[in-house]
């Protein structure tokens, strides 16, 4: 069982959501984005998604690409943020992180060199966006030998023919995209999120989460309301953006995990 099983097991024993919250590592520097990630916890975050500075963001819209030039240009690598990792458990043994990014850093590290690496620093589990099921042979299936979570994303385009394909290999939990495009395009609609949670639901045992468009204490709970929970990313990046100290980007955090809480 991984950190992040056993914290969907205890949420589901205090019949509570789950509040995923994503910042990028090293953003805006090393110093800053620890102390921020360091006091996620406390602000009620369940799990730590931490992105992962990339050239060539894809999925993400201009405020996560702009945090991960950010990293990048302080200096933020793959090694700096297994070694962010590392800090942050010197403290915290108990709350899962999801690493968030793209394979081409990872098959730059070599693979097997990698999950040693993110294994050994306490990393949980895995979202690599730009790896499709056909390539499972690649990361998935390693990554899940390894004892790494493999989280897939559904959307509102995976189909009845395409989900069960995206389930097959997926641990830990499903992350639903509530709207087509890219983060912080739009704003998430619970109406229309819930009856394609119900329909992922019917198909798995696994909890499914429900990002991009939630920006708002109150559709953090009416996200969280219709899921087994959410994630919140562009508007705590877009806050650590405007240069506000940790003590209040960790504010507004928790203004969002007690949305999410209360569903």
């Amino acid at each position: 069982m991984t950190r992040i099983d056993a914290k969907f097991a205890a949420l589901k024993a205090e019949g509570k959501k789950a509040f995923v919250a994503y910042v990028m590592a090293g953003d805006p520097d090393y110093d800053a984005s620890l102390e921020v990630v360091k006091g996620l916890p406390g602000a009620g975050v369940d799990i730590i998604e931490l992105g992962l500075p990339f050239t060539d963001p894809m999925a993400d819209g201009p405020t996560i690409q702009l945090a991960g030039q950010r990293a990048l240009e302080a200096g933020m690598t793959l090694e700096r943020t297994l070694q962010f990792v590392r800090d942050f458990r010197a403290g915290d043994d108990t709350t899962p992180i999801v690493l968030m990014g793209y394979y081409n850093p990872i098959y730059n590290r070599g693979v097997d060199t990698f999950l040693a690496d993110a294994r050994a620093a306490g990393i949980d589990g895995l979202i690599v966006v730009d790896l499709p099921p056909e390539e499972d042979e690649e990361l998935c299936i390693p990554a899940q030998a390894a004892g790494l979570n493999f989280i897939r994303l559904a959307t509102p385009t995976t189909d009845e023919r395409r989900l069960p394909k995206v389930l097959q290999n997926t641990s830990g939990f499903v992350y639903y995209v509530s709207i087509t495009g890219i983060t912080g395009a739009a704003a998430a609609e619970a109406t229309d999120v819930g009856p394609e949670v119900a329909r992922i639901k019917a198909a798995t045992d696994l909890p499914v989460i429900v990002g991009f468009g939630i920006r708002t204490p109150e559709t953090a709970e009416s996200i969280a309301g219709v899921a087994d929970g959410c994630v919140v990313g562009s508007a705590i990046v877009g806050a650590q953006a405007e240069g506000k100290p940790a003590a209040e980007v960790l504010a507004f955090v928790k203004s969002l995990s007690d949305g999410a809480h209360r569903a």
